[in-house]
């Protein structure tokens, strides 16, 4: 999965994740609590992951690169 894209949707309770490979074929698409998220992403090999730039999307890029996976955060317009 070292060529895989996660884009992540945060929410209060819910997130959606979407898997795609570096072209943009979409892989999989999930719905994922807190709890699941994490557990998900501590389980997937380092990857490229996707935020909206938002007040928890710090906290989660935190979290994600202790799982060794690459963060990017993206303007909400986009």
């Amino acid at each position: 999965m070292k060529d895989m894209m996660v884009g992540v949707d945060l929410a209060k309770s819910v997130f959606q994740v979407h898997v795609a490979s570096r072209t943009g074929e979409v892989q999989y698409r999930k719905k994922l609590s807190r709890k699941q998220f994490c557990a998900f992403m501590a389980q997937q090999e380092p990857s490229l992951v996707i935020f909206e730039a938002c007040g928890s999307a710090h906290y989660w890029a935190r979290e994600m690169e202790a799982f060794d996976h690459e963060v990017r955060l993206i303007a909400p317009q986009y």
